[in-house]
């Protein structure tokens, strides 16, 4: 069956099957309409495209002189036919004219043919340019935006907003410029010829059918929306429900729920493909429907070509001349379906990553900002919290005037129960969070003060939970420092206590580590985020738990490590193994957003009745009765 209107049957991977996720509903209004059409043209203008204005002409001349051609390619034959039916003096002479008329007909057929591929192969590269411009700056913006985006944005959703406004710049480039616009000078040149060399009559024809055609074709695709929208969703929630089940397939493994993931699947799939069939089934009725107007169309041009015929104004050449215009304007009709949901939906998916570069970061350089200057103090940098307060929308409770100050060279502990705090503070130090009231200084200058680049060149965090790259160790080790030679890469992962792990691997440095590294142990991961840590050599140093994941054997090697890492640099650690931080030169007990206790391991545990002398029994009596120490509530 010919897929007129450009449908595909309900395919699930074209445009319009991408429109709706889950069931969002498409609409167009005119002003976003214009303000893409505006970001489209300045896309273009800022691809750095080779030869962009050459090319932009040469591309739209090419495609003029196509269109132009294909009303021209009828004209010829119809000529050639008239010369084979009139009266010759011997039939060689008939024949050769007709031949000569033939083969400029195929000439001129041809050149309307190669003209469009021409111009699409000139254009090519302006297309790939602005597409490549668009997802790059899209990405980069959105790398730039602050924490809270990312932890709002559904897993996978930026990426394919920015795949599909990307290919959005590319297929409106493509259907705009040299498709509907060129193909709108076509039916008024048609019309015209058909007017001017024939009868206004069939230049009228020309028109009402192609009227009919458009307005019925926009108004079953618009029915047809509906249909689409709910197989749409049908295909996102089959969509979400395998990416679920293929995410999370170990706790599907581990409760045996295989056959209930994939019967799950199997009625989500069910459900679209009910959906699905009714939408094939509109599609046949507008494939039907366009059908009909086109073969009515063709056979009243011709009734009235051979009444002219007939009564002698017309020969038979213009009897197939006018016909032929006429099958040559449907070429671009087949399509007429396509493009108009096509160009509503590109609009849409452009608009929705447009909305990415609009957003604006909550956390931003201010302008001018300098870099944070190197600390004089050679023991490393000073971190200060003065009065700072912040609250996430989310909890009822956040910090609330916390102050205090990390000297050069000393290590701060944070402890308290989960929800605390302690990762907030972390987050500020980082300045992944502004603070809502107060300021956080480094070496005396505020953080909002000085570039992030810089700030992030001068903090390090091995975090609780390590996510590495789906790449080799050297390149998630190297990622802290690109630059760094073999030794260094070597160096930092000895002092990790990894080095030994790594050269008993097959591959060596070059093992890659699967996606967010889950072919390593917990422990490996961690090791290989102190590794990373340790070679960006930063002044400040902060731990979030590094050794959580690790056995005893291990974590008391690593500690003997981070303590040698600690010389010249601040460190600042999150604990919950209180035992790892007695030797910390403060420690800051939190709980509710505030510091209720602060000083030295030995001040805090003669502390009676304290939080953390508190902690520190229930620790060190579970340590006593089960030979190990037990976790209190993680952050």
């Amino acid at each position: 069956m010919t897929m007129r209107g450009g449908e595909r049957g309900g395919r699930r991977g074209d445009p319009e099957t991408r429109a709706q996720m889950a069931g969002v509903t498409v609409r167009a209004d005119t002003p976003a309409t214009w303000r893409a059409l505006a970001d489209l043209v300045g896309l273009v203008g800022r691809s750095n495209a080779p030869q962009l204005k050459l090319r932009l002409v040469l591309a739209i001349l090419l495609t003029l002189a196509g269109k132009g051609l294909g009303v021209l390619a009828p004209l010829v034959l119809g000529a050639a036919v008239n010369h084979l039916a009139s009266d010759q003096p011997t039939g060689v002479a008939v024949g050769l004219g007709f031949a000569g008329f033939a083969v400029g007909w195929a000439l001129v057929r041809f050149l309307s043919s190669v003209a469009p591929q021409i111009s699409d192969v000139v254009f090519a590269p302006v297309r790939q340019a602005a597409q490549r411009t668009t997802a790059a700056e899209t990405f980069a913006h959105a790398l730039n935006l602050s924490l809270d985006f990312h932890q709002t944005k559904r897993s996978g959703t930026l990426s394919r907003t920015v795949e599909r406004g990307s290919r959005a710049v590319d297929f409106l480039l493509r259907i705009l410029a040299f498709n509907l616009v060129p193909t709108g000078l076509e039916l008024i040149l048609a019309a015209g010829v058909l007017g001017g060399k024939y009868d206004w009559r069939f230049a009228g024809v020309a028109v009402v059918v192609v009227v009919t055609y458009t307005v019925l074709t926009f108004a079953i695709s618009n029915w047809r929306m509906e249909q689409r929208r709910t197989m749409n969703a049908a295909d996102s929630e089959a969509a979400g429900l395998a990416v679920d089940s293929l995410l999370n397939y170990e706790t599907v493994k581990s409760f045996g729920a295989e056959a209930r993931a994939a019967e799950g699947y199997d009625r989500a799939l069910g459900v679209y493909n009910e959906a699905a069939l009714k939408a094939n089934t509109s599609l046949a009725l507008l494939n039907g429907v366009q059908a009909l107007i086109m073969n009515l169309g063709l056979g009243v041009m011709a009734v009235m070509a051979g009444y002219e015929a007939a009564a002698g104004r017309m020969g038979p050449g213009d009897v197939t001349a006018a016909v032929l215009i006429l099958i040559s304007l449907y070429s671009p009709l087949n399509i007429l379906g396509f493009a108009y949901r096509e160009i509503r939906q590109s609009f849409i998916d452009m608009e929705e990553m447009l909305k990415i570069t609009r957003q604006r970061p909550m956390v931003a350089d201010a302008p001018g900002a300098p870099d944070l200057p190197k600390p004089v103090d050679a023991r490393g940098g000073e971190i200060a919290f003065e009065d700072v307060s912040f609250r996430h929308d989310a909890r009822a409770n956040g910090l609330e005037d916390v102050s205090f100050v990390a000297a050069p060279g000393t290590t701060t502990a944070l402890v308290g129960p989960s929800g605390a705090g302690k990762s907030t503070i972390v987050k500020l130090a980082l300045r992944l969070l502004d603070p809502q009231n107060g300021r956080v200084l480094i070496d005396g200058h505020d953080m909002r003060d000085v570039s992030q680049a810089s700030l992030r060149r001068s903090v390090a965090l091995v975090p609780q939970d390590v996510a590495l790259f789906n790449d080799s160790l050297r390149v998630n080790i190297a990622f802290a420092r690109p630059d760094a030679d073999e030794a260094a890469i070597w160096a930092a992962a000895e002092q990790a206590e990894l080095a030994e792990f790594i050269r008993g691997l097959p591959e060596g440095m070059e093992t890659r580590v699967g996606e967010r590294g889950l072919k390593l142990s917990g422990g490996e991961r961690q090791r290989v985020g102190i590794a990373r840590a340790l070679l960006a050599d930063p002044c400040i140093l902060i731990l979030d738990e590094a050794t959580s994941a690790l056995d005893s054997r291990t974590e008391a090697a690593i500690q003997k490590t981070l303590r040698r890492a600690k010389a010249g640099r601040t460190t600042l650690v999150v604990a919950h193994r209180l035992s790892t931080i007695a030797d910390a030169d403060q420690i800051l007990v939190l709980k509710a957003g505030r510091i209720v206790e602060r000083g030295a391991h030995h001040q805090l545990v003669a502390h009676v009745g304290g939080e953390y002398a508190a902690l520190w029994k229930k620790q060190t009596r579970g340590a006593r009765s089960a030979g190990a120490a037990v976790d209190p509530a993680a952050d």
